[in-house]
């Protein structure tokens, strides 16, 4: 699954860069821009947990994966299932501002991935008992990556229709949510919320199921 999603994230950067390439578009703000979308970066979360995991998995004879493998999976479940929750209920039908979208990869990126997670979760045995301290360590990526975009927005001259600004997500955009910025921090606290209580549900599940030689402290 580590290799799909690899491959996935390369395809659609491909397509993205050969089209501003072939459009005479800024070729390094292109490339920042679609590694600035929450999809990818929660894709490369779980190619770097699931990998992670199958390197210990070889090296270590114990079934249970060790705490900073533990805490990273718990994150990159909770960010691949907020990644198939909000694209499927909020965008699965808007165009996105990164150039002509590779059907395969999408799907990946947005669907097979996210159940593939959601599949360990419920799935997987002998599973490490995350402290609730963990809930917190969720939520600091999805805050830096908020504040991030929301500076940078502003800064950004978009490479394709040549507007002082880009978002990643429509939700995120003053210029086009209602309410302006108003709008955007409820949509901003809304996906919070999802987040905390996605995060919340990995946690308790984890430790519900995992082995209680491995609780964390």
């Amino acid at each position: 699954m580590a290799a799909l999603i690899t491959a996935a994230i390369i395809a659609q950067l491909a397509v993205t860069t050969s089209g501003a390439v072939d459009g005479g578009r800024d070729l390094p703000t292109t490339v920042v821009n679609y590694f600035s979308f929450f999809t990818i970066l929660s894709n490369v979360s779980a190619v770097v947990a699931l990998t992670w995991c199958a390197i210990e998995s070889a090296r270590n004879r114990s079934p249970i994966e060790s705490r900073p493998v533990g805490t990273l999976l718990v994150c990159a479940t909770t960010y691949m299932l907020v990644t198939g929750i909000v694209y499927n209920l909020l965008l699965r039908n808007v165009p996105l501002p990164q150039g002509t979208t590779v059907p395969w990869s999408n799907e990946v990126l947005h669907l097979i991935g996210p159940l593939f997670l959601l599949a360990d979760l419920i799935l997987a045995v002998r599973r490490r008992r995350p402290a609730w301290s963990t809930v917190g360590i969720v939520a600091i990526f999805p805050l830096v990556w908020i504040g991030y975009t929301l500076l940078r927005g502003e800064r950004t001259t978009n490479p394709v229709t040549g507007e002082g600004w880009w978002y990643p997500y429509p939700f995120l955009n003053p210029h086009l949510v209602p309410g302006g910025w108003g709008g955007v921090v409820g949509y901003c606290l809304g996906i919070a919320v999802t987040l905390c209580a996605i995060a919340t549900m990995v946690v308790a599940w984890n430790r519900r199921r995992g082995s209680r030689s491995s609780t964390d402290r």
